[in-house]
């Protein structure tokens, strides 16, 4: 009888570690970080989203007049973003908040048409929450490790800017292009694994994003 019971306990570890999302314990450390750092009464603007913006290390050293909230995990998907929407925009109370998803999706085989439909429902459950929040989608970027998918990413690009435009208080972002030399992926942009940006790239970034961010 103790025997069974045992193997019972242990089929119900294994059950609750498989149930345990893959990002769970990320989200959790950056829940922490930000408790640390955040300052409730101030205004905020969220970054969130995969490695592009976790990597954004001086994000809050380009934006000085504003509280910004890094969130973004690495590897991450459109998909998680929607199972953590909560504790890693709206916990922030934000005016505004700046997504990048998708980069990831597509590199995982993911149409196209199902990633826009999961932005769908995070931009409907974001702004059921809040109203007021102002979303800025931010295309997907090239890089040299995924540049065999440069067609896909430009579809998913196209359909992306055409959600925001259909919807209110959303806009789009494209870094796509600037990113690019007469249709030529810029390399010198990257570090050694030809997928992240150096500071180059980040530069590059700013100069687009930064209006979005400074306006009131």
């Amino acid at each position: 009888m103790r025997y069974l019971l045992f193997l019972f306990f242990l089929t119900g570890l294994a059950l609750n570690a498989q149930n345990v999302h893959p990002f769970a314990s990320e989200v959790e450390e950056i829940q922490k970080r930000m408790d640390s750092i955040w300052v409730p009464s101030e205004e905020t603007i969220v970054f969130t989203g995969s490695s592009s913006i976790r990597m954004w290390n001086d994000l809050q050293e380009r934006f000085l007049d504003i509280q910004i909230a890094n969130t973004g995990f690495g590897g991450s998907q459109a998909k998680d973003l929607e199972l953590y929407q909560d504790e890693l925009i709206l916990n922030y109370n934000p005016k505004k908040v700046f997504i990048y998803e998708g980069d990831n999706d597509i590199n995982a085989k993911q149409r196209p048409k199902a990633i826009l439909g999961t932005f769908e429902r995070i931009l409907d459950n974001l702004h059921q929450k809040n109203p007021d929040l102002e979303i800025v989608l931010i295309s997907a970027k090239p890089s040299i490790s995924r540049w065999h998918l440069r067609g896909k990413y430009k579809r998913f690009n196209k359909k992306l800017n055409k959600l925001a435009a259909e919807r209110t208080k959303v806009s789009y972002t494209d870094v796509w292009n600037i990113m690019l030399n007469k249709r030529k992926l810029k390399k010198e942009l990257f570090i050694e694994d030809g997928l992240h940006m150096n500071k180059k790239g980040y530069d590059l970034w700013y100069s687009v994003l930064k209006d979005s961010v400074n306006t009131k």
